[in-house]
């Protein structure tokens, strides 16, 4: 993937202002799949916290950390559009936290980006269809995974083998991402 981005986000006077980059994937990631394409000047300023001002201190590295989104924008709409996209690095189970800690940031990324594109989503997949079950899906899987302890106690309310279920969850996001952007992609091309 981007490694520019990588880069970017280890300078430690922009860590601290800007979303670790799990997170900052999961939110580009959202972005990416949405129905519509979204200018990245109506989000990018979510990345660092929704600031007016940049927290960036030359026009130089603003628009390389731009152009590294972009990059990042690009290469996953597509790999969601090809049904090639997975988990970024990083991005797996855990024996003792049941996942990462990237895969905690990149759901939460993911959610938070869902939230700009929600109304886009929720005119093309009405309530009570199939597509909206399938978003709805989509969305209580990445919900999952956010935060495990309570969807493991929650499985294991409902008698399920929470750990085996988890896990297909945690497999399964991949193709639902993939499905769900191509989905929305057929509805808004007509």
């Amino acid at each position: 993937m981007s490694s520019q981005l990588s880069v970017i986000l280890e300078n430690p006077e922009l860590a601290e202002q800007l979303l670790p980059e799990a997170q900052t994937r999961g939110f580009v990631t959202a972005m990416a799949a949405a129905p519509h394409v979204l200018d990245p000047a109506e989000w990018l300023a979510f990345l660092w916290g929704g600031e007016e001002v940049s927290p960036f201190t030359t026009q130089e590295d603003l628009e390389s950390y731009a152009n590294a989104i972009i990059n990042l924008w690009n290469e996953t709409r597509e790999s969601l559009l090809l049904n090639t996209w997975s988990w970024p690095e990083g991005c797996a189970l855990d024996d003792k936290e049941l996942v990462t800690e990237a895969t905690r940031d990149f759901s939460e990324g993911l959610l938070q980006g869902w939230q700009l594109a929600r109304d886009d989503w929720e005119t093309i997949m009405p309530e009570d269809t199939e597509d909206s079950a399938l978003l709805g899906g989509v969305l209580l899987s990445i919900s999952l995974l956010y935060d495990p302890e309570n969807a493991m106690q929650a499985l294991s309310e409902e008698g399920a083998d929470g750990l085996a279920q988890f896990e297909e969850i945690f497999k399964s996001v991949p193709l639902m991402l993939c499905g769900l952007s191509q989905r929305a992609h057929a509805l808004t091309s007509n």
